[in-house]
Parts: C-alpha cells; structure tokens; sequence
C-alpha cells in the first residue's frame, strides 16, 4: 500500500471543528435525541422532590410500568413501495385542527418542576400548533396560560372539588379565557399513594430539611429561579400547607356519579371529554350521555396500581365506538412511535404528559420546544417507515400487540353486592 502526506486542501474538508454553543441550557439539549436523553437531563438539574413527583407513580408503580411496556412490545408491519416523500401529521380533534397527533396532558403543579411552568408548555404548544391542557391544580391562572398562547387551542381539565362553587368558578373563568375544550377528570375519587412523595416529604410549599438542603446544593439554578420568580400560587386554591396527598385528598369529592357528570356536560359551552375511562362498560355509559369525547386513561399510573392498561383497552373500545365518539389516549406515551401505534389500534389523538415535562424540567420553554420537537419527528419518520403519508392511512393491520401478561379470562363486570355472612 502506497502511502503518500496529506496535502493541507485535502484534509480542510474532512476537518471542520464543530462551533462552540456558548449557551449551556441550547448544548445541553442539542444532546437529548429522545425523550429518555430529556429525562437524564431533568434529574440532574431538579430536585429529588419535584423530580419523583413527575416521575412517579402509585404503590409500586406497576401500572406505569405496564403501560410503557405494552408499547415496547408491539410489532408494527410496515407498507413498502408507497410515495411518502410528504407527511401530513395533523389532525382534527374536538372540533379543531392540531399539527401533530398528540397535545399536551393536563398536570399539576408544573411551576415546581420548573419556574417557566404552565407558560412555558403553553407557548411551546402553540408554537407546534397543537393543543395545550390546563389543569385545576395548575400553578397558572387560566388567564395566564391565554396569555402565553393567545391564537392556540387551550383545554381546560377538571376535577369536581367538594366545593362546587369553586370548581363551577374555574371551568367558568376557563371558558371567557376562551378554551374551546373540557376535560373532566374521574378516575379522582381520592387520592392515588404516590410512594415518593410519602418518602420525600414531598408539600406544598417546599419544607426545607436537611435532606432537602443536601440535594439543592448542586441544582442551584432550580431555587434560584425558584425564589427569584413570583411566588408559586394555585389557581384553584389561595394557600396550601400540607403534603400533596392532603392537598388532594381534601379538594377531590367522592361522591361524584354520572348524574354530575350529565350536569357539567351541559354547564360547558364548548367540547367535552371524560378522562380517565379504564372500562369498556363505562366508555358505552359515557358515550350515550352525548360527550364528545373520551379520554382512556388510568392517570398515568398515579392513582390505582394495576389499573388496566389503556393501550390495550384501545382496540376493544374502538371497535365499538371509534364510530360513536372521538377517542383519546394517554399513559406511556414516551415516543412518536408510540404515538403512531395507538392511532393505528383506533386512537384519534394521544395526550403527552411526563415526556413533555422531562423536556420542561431539563430546560424550560426550550426543553418544552425540544420535547415535542423529538415526539413530532419520530411520529413522522415512523409515519414514513411504515409506508403512510397521513394518519387517516394508519389502521389495525400496521400494529400487532404482543403480551406476555394475558388475562386468565374475560374480566368478570364489576359488582356492589355484599360478601355473604
């Protein structure tokens, strides 16, 4: 082998030094390409207490992790041969068009995970053109979030408190702040052991033990910012100081029935969805109450422990009523692939929640744009690798379910009948 000195011209091309971003929050986030590259990022820079919370889930987070692995074992059966040099993503759901076939979930407390909160996920939803959820327990007023995305779609989601005037005073504050879509919550009658919190002394505010203090000490920007903005407030609350748990368990009533449920249906000017339907019985009761919608979701794994898995609840309920109702899916979400799979077993749109706030956490409004931005290309190259140029091409046949775990038999109806004596 001939061996000869590199001529300088030669090597120039084949030399060219990346250029230094002096910026470290934009470095830091060049380097996530997946949602668990955000997640790594977001538990070095937040607290062990905010951190869990999101993280988290119910007991010994079984039904989290069931439903992350539902979507790990799928087979999907791709299309060869098709022109899909374009993609078209978007959607209408509930009455609008969104980009992307996925939104942002509804999720307390977002200022504690990062001082941005709320307006952050709010101007980067409306930025990427897809709809934004607002929680009751939010950290910002629904007059905030309108602020931070004037011209998007803004949902708003509900939880009947034991105070109704309070819970009828937000939804109405919602709707002249012009969010066009109700989410009303039911899977709350009380709430979920989030372990975590327990463990962590997790409150409303901050308490700061020594515990607490120890693991601040190398996250500096997380309190600085923390103490540096305006002071966390609640819109559905004045003040609070207790643990989550205490927090939730005195707002949520247990005593809501299908009757209240009838009743907001019609308080609500705009759409309404249920969220949090974990049977098939109660999709079909839900759908002939006339809700535009249905949300199947067991709350991301944060309320009962092995609850049923909503990814594969899907096709069974679509089936049934994908003609009747517009279907929605969350839980597990943490790709675009998976969000491609659940529109394919029958899903009309997916709501992201924990990997939009790992994106949050790991860098504010710019770690939001970069969450979605991951999610949205995955779900358009997956779109492509499969051989469709639009979500109404995806079906059944492109997505096999694969279980380890299949049930004994079918799951026997629900009973309120007492033990023999």
């Amino acid at each position: 082998m001939d061996r000869r000195v590199p001529r300088p011209a030669e090597l120039a091309p084949l030399l060219k030094f990346k250029r230094f971003e002096p910026n470290g929050r934009t470095r830091r986030l060049a380097k996530a390409h997946t949602i668990a590259d955000l997640r790594a990022i977001a538990r070095r820079r937040t607290p062990q207490g905010p951190f869990d919370y999101t993280d988290g889930a119910a007991e010994e987070e079984l039904s989290l992790g069931r439903a992350r692995r539902a979507f790990r074992e799928i087979e999907f059966h791709p299309a060869i041969l098709r022109d899909v040099s374009h993609v078209d993503p978007s959607v209408e759901i509930l009455g609008g068009r969104s980009s992307m076939p996925f939104g942002i979930a509804p999720v307390g407390f977002t200022r504690m995970m990062h001082a941005e909160g709320e307006r952050a996920g709010a101007s980067a939803a409306a930025a990427a053109g897809i709809p934004f959820s607002l929680s009751t327990l939010g950290t910002t007023s629904p007059e905030g979030v309108r602020d931070a995305n004037p011209h998007g779609r803004n949902w708003f989601q509900l939880y009947m408190q034991k105070d109704r005037d309070k819970s009828m005073e937000l939804m109405n504050r919602a709707a002249a702040a012009g969010f066009d879509t109700l989410l009303i919550t039911v899977d709350v009658p009380v709430a979920g052991a989030r372990l975590r919190d327990h463990y962590n002394g997790f409150s409303i505010p901050p308490q700061l033990g020594l515990k607490t203090v120890l693991n601040a000490l190398p996250r500096p920007e997380w309190w600085f910012n923390f103490l540096t903005t305006e002071p966390l407030a609640f819109a559905s609350l004045t003040e609070w100081d207790g643990t989550i748990g205490e927090l939730l368990d005195a707002l949520f009533d247990p005593t809501v029935d299908f009757d209240d449920l009838a009743w907001l249906r019609d308080q609500w000017p705009g759409k309404v969805a249920v969220k949090g339907i974990q049977t098939l019985d109660d999709a079909r009761r839900v759908v002939d109450l006339g809700v535009d919608g249905i949300v199947l979701s067991n709350h991301g794994g944060r309320q009962l422990d092995r609850a049923p898995v909503p990814f594969h609840l899907l096709p069974s309920v679509a089936a049934e009523l994908g003609d009747r109702t517009e279907i929605v899916l969350d839980t597990g979400i943490m790709s675009g692939a998976d969000v491609v799979a659940a529109l394919a077993c029958g899903a009309d749109f997916t709501l992201v929640g924990r990997a939009y706030l790992y994106g949050l956490m790991a860098g504010g409004r710019e770690g939001a744009d970069r969450a979605i931005e991951i999610l949205s290309g995955q779900v358009v190259r997956t779109m492509k690798l499969l051989g469709v140029s639009s979500v109404a091409e995806l079906n059944p046949g492109h997505v096999t379910q694969l279980r380890q775990m299949m049930p004994v038999g079918a799951p026997a109806p629900a009973r309120t009948a007492t033990r023999r004596p």
